[in-house]
């Protein structure tokens, strides 16, 4: 099976690692980066093609001899290219974090007989499967929420962060607004709302606030109290509003001394050398969900947790690893013939299909991302 990988990144690049481990696929690594394709120089089961993909026909010429395609492009330019590997007619798992709505994308889909799965990393991803697992062993759920955060094992002034994705995509954490439920209707907060302090184990006290990280579950679940929090540590809050009320993170033009430019494209270059994960650089990332329903048994508690850290084996980052595992685990889904659901597939269709949760978390946990359940 050839697939397609577009964006090499820290991300793609453990995803084109992780598949080219299987002898029954041919992986072929898309990006516009020469740095970001010399990382498989060497590798004879990799395939190099650089490409800025800034068109919908390049995509397609990238993607025509793919069976199946991985979108890991930036946040903006996600929903475009997602967009253009349907219209090839490509099955696809993506994971970039566009600010469209993909079922926008749903009846393309379907037009063209597409499977195509999005949202596919840790947080939406894997938090999503679980949410679809538990609407199968639930009669009810009656709140669902979950706090996640990738962070830098040590703290440097004066962020205390190191962006272990696009930095771009983490200030988008920063200025959408975060929905949720509550009382059964949707509600909108500001992103870095809502500040609380959390404390885990081995971790330390971490802050949690808002952000917009539901996405799907809002359409696809019916649970009355639904929310999601971003954890850092303790003061980020403060230095991003900060920023954010200053009008860094502004998307409107604007002109200097005859040059015209946006804000958050000059504050994402000055933020980029300072949250630069270096090689080496040791990260951790962190999840706790908590689920309350009913069964016939009566009231239910369900919790998972996560605890995940860098392998120092492979230079793998934690983000990496749960993000773009749980990528290439719907990826073998979908190239075993487990999950053939044509249209615009969020991650919880994946957990509500027999079997596919349980395939998710074993292949997961072969890697070492493991998530500790409890129900009470």
């Amino acid at each position: 099976m050839n697939i397609v990988v577009l964006g090499a990144g820290r991300v793609g690049g453990a995803i084109i690692n992780d598949l080219a481990l299987d002898e029954e696929f041919a992986v072929t690594a898309v990006d516009a980066s020469p740095r970001s394709l010399d990382s498989f120089e060497g590798n004879d089961r990799v395939e190099r093609v650089q490409s800025n993909l800034g068109s919908e026909d390049e995509v397609e010429r990238v993607v025509k001899n793919a069976d199946l395609v991985v979108g890991a492009v930036p946040g903006y330019m996600g929903f475009a290219t997602l967009k253009a590997v349907i219209e090839a007619g490509k099955p696809v798992v993506d994971i970039s974090f566009f600010e469209e709505d993909p079922f926008a994308l749903d009846e393309l889909a379907k037009e063209k007989n597409v499977t195509a799965i999005v949202d596919c990393g840790i947080a939406p991803g894997a938090v999503n499967i679980i949410a679809g697992y538990l609407q199968t062993v639930l009669d009810r759920i009656d709140s669902f929420d979950y706090v996640v955060g990738g962070l830098p094992l040590v703290r440097n002034w004066p962020y205390e962060y190191k962006a272990v994705f696009s930095p771009t995509d983490v200030i988008e954490e920063y200025i959408r607004p975060a929905r949720f439920i509550m009382g059964g209707a949707e509600q909108t907060a500001p992103a870095l709302s809502d500040p609380e302090l959390m404390d885990f184990p081995e971790v330390g006290t971490l802050e949690a606030f808002n952000t917009d990280g539901l996405r799907t579950l809002l359409r696809t679940m019916s649970v009355p109290n639904m929310k999601e929090k971003t954890l850092r540590y303790p003061g980020h809050i403060d230095k991003m509003r900060l920023l954010r009320e200053t009008g860094f993170f502004g998307k409107e033009p604007i002109e200097i001394k005859g040059v015209v430019i946006r804000p958050i494209d000059l504050t994402a270059n000055l933020l980029f050398p300072m949250w630069r994960l270096c090689d080496g650089d040791e990260d951790l990332t962190v999840m706790r969900i908590s689920a309350i329903g009913t069964t016939k048994g009566g009231p239910v508690r369900y919790t998972f947790e996560l605890l995940d850290r860098y392998d120092s084996d492979t230079g793998t980052t934690s983000m990496a690893r749960t993000t773009g595992y749980t990528c290439t685990s719907a990826v073998r889904l979908v190239a075993q013939g487990l999950y053939s659901r044509k249209g615009i597939s969020p991650p919880e269709y994946i957990g509500s299909e027999s079997g596919c949760y349980l395939f998710v978390m074993q292949e997961l946990a072969k890697r070492g991302v493991v998530f500790r359940e409890t129900v009470v």
